[in-house]
């Protein structure tokens, strides 16, 4: 069994987020052929948007770091760290308030 150091990798992407053009950072944590589990560490910038895209599916986000803002039509919810959420079924962005890692979950169908 491998055990992430998901604090260690944080750090890295959080780096990496700062000084790349986008303000972003990410990696597949989890899946592997036939999985029906993504799990992806997302780093943000503080003042980064990750523009509207549509729902992934039955998805969940998890604040590790930082404060962001989940948007989805007229609806929002702060998410800071040890915060998780049902990510909504309709076109969402996120925003970050301070330099953030979150950790998205996807089922797979």
């Amino acid at each position: 069994m491998e055990v992430l150091r998901v604090e260690e990798l944080a750090a890295v992407h959080l780096e990496l987020a700062g000084e790349s053009d986008s303000g972003r950072s990410a990696t597949t944590l989890y899946t592997r052929p036939g999985a029906r589990l993504r799990q992806t560490l997302i780093a943000l910038d503080a003042g980064q948007t990750l523009g509207e895209h549509q729902s992934p599916g039955d998805a969940s986000l998890m604040c590790l770091q930082g404060d962001v803002v989940l948007r989805a039509g007229d609806a929002e919810v702060e998410l800071r760290a040890g915060d998780l959420v049902a990510v909504p079924p309709q076109r969402h962005d996120v925003h970050a308030r301070t330099a953030s890692v979150l950790l998205l979950s996807v089922a797979l169908h």
